[in-house]
């Protein structure tokens, strides 16, 4: 177990001939305990009662592993050995897709060794062990836990990856730039839109508009009545309204529907991200220089001609506000940075290990997310995190969702501070109850309504006094689960209620003058899964991680 964390090391710093030699090591250190279970005598002391059933179990445990050495780890290494990562990288030339679909196999019959080996492991009850070994054993099956689903995720992405980086066909998808200064359940309002090119790994940005630019649906499209009950008509209406909902695939699906309507052109997919993840690509590339002539004459109010990962956030999200006063010339900008990434990612600028961290860090904050239009596709996409979807393989069985749709028509939301908890209750049935607390607070200074541009405001166009933030805010609880109350500060509230693929769904909406902060408890009852519970937020300017706050688990000594 201790070669483990060192092998995985290696491979991650791309340290080859260590990671072969520990996977060498692994293999003869298990191989040894293998043959040592193998022993007669060790067989026959598996039938005595009583402790018969800690030899059995370390005989499995001996076997799985050299199994996972053997059928896993060494195959794993082997086509490790053989990747030029570096090749991988987008470029001018395009990239190198062979050594992926030469991997795909290897990678499946890898992820294959070690669930067997899981599932083996898991079918032995620790309860009946000594310590000794049961220890190990729950050490071992977590271990293996871990490890099956993400060999299952490279397995998937190797088979996938080939194809939808065009190593057959061109592909073209639909970028969405997302800007969370005007938040949408998914992340922020699509501002900037753009066809991605994909051509044997080769990536070209290609048409760039915005969802201004691409205007307003002459009939609104069709969206399944649960959302369009939940979120309205201009689900199917607005390019900017797509994705009021946080079911992805709904708002890609209705993306891909307007671009074909609009242009005639049908795309093969939708990816979205936003500019905290083009932070984290910009952090692998480097800084990126503007070159557009026009774009560079706006930047003459004191916005930056260099971004980087540090400067972009901010730049996008505010200070374009503050140094350009025309909306149109501001969304001009913030498609040049975009663009200029892109290019920069495009030429191979950076480096693989930097890349591959930034996108996944942005996968798992759910700033990245995509879509195939191919149906096959599409079905391996939504078994995981990245589809964001709400309902389906990649859905937790307790997962609860809070998300938010800003209201008040601009760019508030960057000084909104905000914060979920899990709150679980104590219940004296069979059934659990949770309240899902969440915290929002306006930072924006006290005189937001005069210091702050119109653009960021709205100045009251929309009945929200200048310099507030109003938020619609909408909880999701876990199937067959019921939404009771909802308390504003502490006060039952009245609130909507709804259901959206049998989840139930609270929503309330909020305004804050500056400097006021409100706490709005949702509890949910009736919730008959028996799984750990997870709680998902709308990514917003702050981390994640600073978002979500642990769950608190309620004494219940007053209900014994």
């Amino acid at each position: 177990m201790k070669l483990v964390p060192g092998l995985k090391d290696d491979l991650v710093q791309n340290r080859r001939e260590a990671a072969t030699g520990k996977a060498e090591q692994l293999r003869t250190h298990t191989a040894s305990a293998r043959e040592a279970a193998a022993d007669p005598v060790w067989t026959i002391a598996g039938a005595i009662p009583w402790v018969g059933a800690n030899f059995s179990a370390t005989a499995e445990i001996a076997r799985s592993a050299d199994d996972v050495a053997n059928l896993g780890v060494a195959p794993l290494v082997k086509v490790f050995d053989s990747f030029d990562w570096n090749s991988l990288l987008p470029s001018e030339s395009g990239s190198d897709l062979e050594p992926i679909k030469n991997a795909a196999p290897s990678v499946a019959a890898a992820a294959h060794a070690v669930r067997v080996s899981a599932e083996r492991l898991e079918a032995i009850n620790p309860g009946t062990l000594f310590p000794q070994v049961a220890e190990p054993l729950v050490q071992a099956r977590e271990q293996l836990r871990a490890v099956s689903g993400t060999l299952d995720s490279a397995a998937e992405a190797s088979r996938l990856a080939p194809a939808m980086l065009g190593s057959g066909e061109t592909r073209r998808y639909l970028l969405l730039i997302q800007n969370n200064a005007e938040i949408r359940a998914s992340g922020g309002i699509p501002t900037a839109l753009a066809v991605l090119t994909m051509d044997k790994g080769k990536l070209t940005l290609g048409a760039q508009t915005t969802a201004d630019g691409l205007g307003k649906q002459d009939k609104a499209l069709p969206v399944d009545v649960e959302q369009e009950r939940i979120y309205s008509t201009r689900l199917g209406t607005y390019m900017q309204d797509v994705n009021l909902t946080p079911d992805f695939p709904t708002a890609a699906r209705t993306a891909q529907n307007m671009w074909a309507a609009k242009t005639g052109e049908r795309l093969n997919g939708v990816i979205s991200i936003d500019p905290i993840a083009l932070g984290f690509i910009l952090d692998s590339t480097g800084p990126v220089k503007l070159k557009d002539s026009s774009v560079l004459a706006l930047s003459k109010g004191g916005l930056p001609t260099e971004l980087t990962g540090k400067n972009v956030v901010h730049t996008l999200l505010s200070d374009v506000y503050a140094k350009i006063e025309k909306p149109a010339e501001q969304d001009a900008y913030f498609a040049a940075v975009a663009k200029e990434i892109f290019m920069a990612l495009a030429g191979g600028q950076g480096n693989h290990k930097g890349l591959i961290d930034g996108i996944a860090k942005g996968v798992e904050q759910h700033r990245i997310l995509l879509w195939s239009a191919d149906a096959a596709e599409q079905s391996t996409i939504a078994q995981y995190p990245l589809s964001g979807s709400i309902s389906g393989p990649s859905v937790p069985a307790a997962q609860f969702g809070v998300y938010f749709n800003d209201g008040t028509g601009a760019k508030m939301d960057y000084y909104v501070k905000r914060t979920a908890q899990l709150v679980r209750q104590c219940t004296d049935g069979d059934y659990a109850s949770y309240t899902v607390r969440v915290t929002s607070t306006n930072t924006a200074p006290a005189d937001a309504a005069t210091s702050l541009p119109k653009y960021v405001t709205a100045g009251g166009a929309f009945g929200v006094p200048a310099g507030s933030a109003q938020s619609n805010i909408m909880v999701y609880g876990p199937v067959q689960s019921n939404v009771e109350t909802v308390a504003v500060n502490g006060k039952k509230s009245p609130f909507g209620a709804n259901h959206h693929a049998e989840r139930p769904v609270g929503t309330v909406t909020v305004t804050l003058a500056p400097g006021q902060s409100t706490t709005v408890d949702f509890t949910f009852s009736r919730i008959v899964q028996h799984t750990e519970s997870e709680l998902l937020v709308t990514p917003t300017v702050d981390s994640v991680t600073n978002v979500i706050r642990d769950t608190e688990i309620l004494s219940c000594e007053s209900i014994r």
